[in-house]
C-alpha cells in the first residue's frame, strides 16, 4: 500500500515536471505545427479527455495518442519537426558581398546579377525568383517600370486635374 502511495507520487512529480518542461517549449515556440502537438500534449496530462482536446485544438483522437506517446518516449525532441529545410546554395557572407556589389551600383539589371553569381561563386539558380530575392534582400525593385500606368482611366485622371487646378 505504502509502495503503490509512492510510486503514485512519484509518477505525479513526473507528470508535473513534463507539463512544466512543456509549458517552457509552448511559450519559446514559433511553429503553428509544433505549438498545436505541445499543446495537446499538455492538456491531455493535465487530465482534459480526448474530445474536449478535439473540440478546442481540431485534431483527432490519434493525433493526441499519437503526439503524447511520442512525447512520452523521446521528450520535447519528438515534438519537433524533423524537416527544417534545406541550406541555401550561398553563404550568408556570400549573400552579404552580393548585396554590397548591389549597393555599390547605380543599374541593376538580372542578366548582370545571374553572370555574377555564377563567375564570382559558380552557382545558377533554376528560377529567377532566387535573384529576385536577392533584388529584395538588397531594397532592389526588379519590377519593370512603364511609361503609363495600365489601368489610369484618361476621363477620370483629367476630371481630377481640373478640380485640383480649380482648387
Amino acid at each position: 500500500m505504502i509502495c503503490e502511495k509512492v510510486e503514485t507520487g512519484k509518477m505525479f512529480l513526473e507528470k508535473i515536471k513534463m507539463t512544466e518542461e512543456l509549458q517552457e517549449f509552448i511559450e519559446a515556440n514559433r511553429d503553428a505545427r509544433e505549438l498545436k502537438r505541445g499543446v495537446s500534449v499538455q492538456m491531455y496530462l493535465e487530465g482534459y479527455k480526448h474530445r474536449e482536446i478535439k473540440d478546442i485544438l481540431g485534431v483527432g483522437s490519434g493525433y493526441i495518442s499519437k503526439w503524447t506517446k511520442i512525447y512520452v518516449e523521446q521528450g520535447l525532441e519528438g515534438l519537433l519537426l524533423g524537416y527544417q529545410g534545406k541550406s541555401g546554395y550561398l553563404s550568408e557572407m556570400q549573400n552579404e558581398a552580393i548585396n554590397i556589389w548591389l549597393q555599390a551600383k547605380n543599374y541593376w539589371n538580372l542578366v548582370e546579377l545571374q553572370e555574377y553569381i555564377e563567375d564570382e561563386y559558380n552557382v545558377v539558380f533554376e528560377s529567377k525568383q532566387s535573384y529576385y530575392a536577392i533584388f529584395e534582400k538588397a531594397g532592389i525593385s526588379w519590377k519593370k517600370t512603364q511609361k503609363h500606368n495600365p489601368k489610369g482611366d484618361l476621363p477620370i485622371i483629367q476630371k481630377k486635374r481640373k478640380k485640383l487646378q480649380n482648387g
